[in-house]
């Protein structure tokens, strides 16, 4: 316990809250710019168990926000979750860290949270978020909404069978507009460590059953110095937390495709996870350009297209004009 003295003698903590802590099991979903920091600081704080979900790699444009990761991650192309996994174990190695490589959707996302008590969203979309509240309003999993983009960022938590509202009740059955990205608008490294911070902050109240639990919408401007709260109500007329209907989870049986963070990077993702022996596609695909392997991915490149291709049959496609060409890029090279 020495290791946690300055945090157990925090009053609302003590040695008791800190065993509790170490008891404590949490998923971590997304391992960019939010995750990252929300690990660093919930695995420093002794949270015994953390599952780091992500599905992309690190590249040089991650390094201004995304803080457990550096120059060596992004030249070696590792996944976020296994760099993460292994900057945090030498950070603490007293507790379990379990890095998982894939893509959170409704095929995947019950299993991701499945023996957590509390779900962190470091995503960056409101598709991969609302499948997320769907899976967590159906198990009764409590978990943290948080967002950042420019100076701005929002966060809230979100318990299922309180009374208050769930994700859906407050954007909808859309989420908010895609039409800003990080890549278009940008976003401040102090803004995204600082949404984290609030998050991870309520993380700990909630293993430790706090009364101090925020019950509002957090609302930051870190730029133009505004700090509030937004008192969000109950939709009485919401299909999932009001009705218990999930119009999205379960119903992930085909290829789709998600435009990452960016304006040319897709990720196709095929009808259900495969086992893909890199040494095959090696030889297939060495004919037609450049190959580059790994314990966890294949990269292949000619003079158009870079394609990072994962074991699940998983492929980022970069230099993809959307999702369309970039399923026809799959199909092409991949053939699956």
């Amino acid at each position: 316990m020495d290791r946690y003295a300055r945090q157990a003698a925090f009053s609302h903590i003590g040695k008791d809250g800190q065993e509790k802590l170490l008891g404590s099991r949490v998923t971590i979903i997304g391992m960019g710019a939010l995750g990252t920091a929300a690990a660093g600081n919930l695995a420093r704080a002794g949270v015994g168990f953390i599952r780091m979900v992500d599905r992309d790699y690190v590249e040089l444009t991650n390094l201004q926000r995304q803080v457990l990761y550096d120059e060596r991650d992004a030249a070696q192309g590792l996944p976020k979750a296994i760099a993460a996994f292994n900057h945090l174990s030498m950070v603490n190695s007293e507790i379990t860290l379990e890095p998982v490589i894939t893509d959170v959707n409704p095929s995947t996302a019950e299993g991701l949270i499945d023996g957590a008590d509390l779900v962190l969203d470091a995503t960056d979309n409101f598709e991969t978020r609302l499948v997320l509240n769907e899976a967590c309003h159906k198990h009764g999993m409590p978990w943290i909404y948080c967002g950042a983009l420019g100076s701005e960022g929002m966060t809230m938590n979100i318990l299922p069978g309180s009374g208050g509202p769930c994700l859906r009740c407050f954007v909808g059955s859309s989420g908010f507009s895609a039409s800003e990205s990080c890549s278009t608008v940008g976003v401040l490294n102090m803004l995204t460590v600082t949404m984290a911070s609030f998050q991870s902050a309520e993380a700990v109240k909630m293993l430790l059953n706090s009364e101090f639990i925020r019950k509002e919408l957090l609302v930051v401007d870190i730029w133009r110095n505004q700090f509030h709260t937004i008192q969000l109500e109950k939709d009485e007329g919401c299909p999932v937390c009001a009705h218990g209907q999930y119009e999205y989870l379960g119903k992930f049986n085909w290829s789709y495709t998600t435009t990452l963070c960016g304006t040319d990077t897709v990720q196709v993702v095929p009808p259900k996870p495969l086992e893909i022996d890199f040494k095959i596609f090696e030889e297939k695909l060495k004919k037609a350009g450049s190959v580059q392997v790994s314990p966890y991915s294949l990269k292949f490149k000619d003079e158009k297209y870079e394609i990072t291709l994962f074991q699940d049959g998983r492929a980022i496609i970069k230099n993809a004009i959307d999702g369309n060409n970039a399923k026809s890029v799959y199909t092409e090279y991949i053939g699956l």
